[in-house]
């Protein structure tokens, strides 16, 4: 916890107003999603509310906005579209349910969630890009605060390229502004959290980011198409390796090889609903995220992983993911993630 918390400054600990407007959202995720809320995302919430007007438009000049759930706490009383449920705000095609939308992060599609593996409690942060290739990077440790400081520090390293012939270097005078920009960005940010970490640019991202510190082995968690991997232990019929324990793409190429063919799909799916009727929901579960990811479209692949993973949910006592895939399952296709009504 952040000394802005500590010290009774922040929203959960000074005026009661903020306070009971804390507890009234933490209130309201744990009805509707079932989700109880990190500390770190109400740290993120007063970052934001504390930004200079300068750092509010560097941050929203990279691209960057918070978004999904954070319009809900931004104000509990919009409500979504007639029709649609509010757990479909934020939520892009292929989100797994274990995904809550917290931050918009840039170009194709780029965007962060909070990931709840077990359907209540917060393991860090997930994010991945809608529009282009390459699976989820989840980041055990990660904060939302951290999710933007890897953003910073990406950009950071890009305007402060040594090359002389790069016309972003910030030898330049018209990129020495956006640079100065950047670094108190940083600086704002590093007043609520990561200013233990003195590095910059691409020593940070190779020291913190996801993207660039090597994956480890997480034998609680078995692999899925989607690279999140799935909370659960158990048997599986392509008896999968724990969490990055596989070669991802060699994987990846095998099980969508195998959902061309319907009859393998079928066959896959009452094999898995057998085992988890018999006591395993693993395969239901590693099955169903594939499925859930891979379907682009498909109505029978939608259904199968509609079906595997309620089952699963409700076998591994996750009720509220269950919920959540039926909640959002004829929503997943909208023109925009916004459902929110204006």
């Amino acid at each position: 916890m952040s000394a802005h918390r500590e010290a009774g400054t922040g929203a959960g600990a000074g005026v009661g107003g903020e306070a009971g407007a804390e507890a009234a959202a933490r209130a309201a995720v744990l009805r509707s999603w079932g989700f109880e809320l990190p500390d770190s995302l109400f740290l993120f919430e007063e970052f934001l509310a504390a930004l200079t007007p300068e750092s509010a438009r560097t941050l929203a000049d990279l691209d960057v906005s918070p978004t999904g759930i954070m319009d809900v706490l931004a104000d509990p009383s919009r409500a979504p579209r007639p029709g649609i449920d509010i757990r479909s705000h934020g939520r892009y095609y292929r989100d797994p349910p274990e995904f809550l939308t917290f931050l918009h992060g840039g170009s194709d599609g780029l965007h962060y969630g909070l990931w709840f593996g077990d359907g209540r409690t917060c393991d860090g942060v997930a994010s991945y890009y809608t529009h282009d290739g390459g699976g989820i990077a989840l980041h055990s440790t990660g904060t939302p605060l951290t999710a933007v400081r890897d953003i910073i520090e990406r950009v950071w390293r890009d305007l402060h390229d040594d090359d002389p012939t790069n016309p972003t270097n910030p030898t330049n005078p018209e990129q020495s502004p956006r640079l100065r920009s950047v670094a108190q960005l940083r600086t704002e940010l590093c007043a609520f959290e990561t200013a233990d970490r003195p590095e910059l640019g691409l020593d940070y991202s190779r020291s913190y980011d996801p993207g660039f510190v090597p994956r480890t082995v997480d034998p609680a968690r078995l692999t899925t198409l989607d690279e999140a991997g799935a909370l659960v232990e158990g048997d599986t019929i392509l008896d999968r390796p724990p969490h990055n324990g596989a070669d991802e793409y060699r994987f990846a190429q095998y099980v969508y090889a195998q959902f061309e063919d319907p009859t393998v799909v079928s066959d896959w799916v009452t094999e898995a609903r057998d085992r988890c009727a018999a006591g395993d929901p693993a395969e239901a579960l590693a099955l169903g995220r594939d499925l859930h990811w891979a379907s682009a479209g498909d109505p029978a692949l939608e259904a199968h992983a509609h079906d595997l993973l309620t089952l699963a949910y409700r076998a591994l006592d996750r009720p509220h993911l269950a919920a959540l895939v039926t909640a959002v399952r004829g929503h997943r296709d909208q023109p925009s993630v916004d459902v929110l009504a204006d």
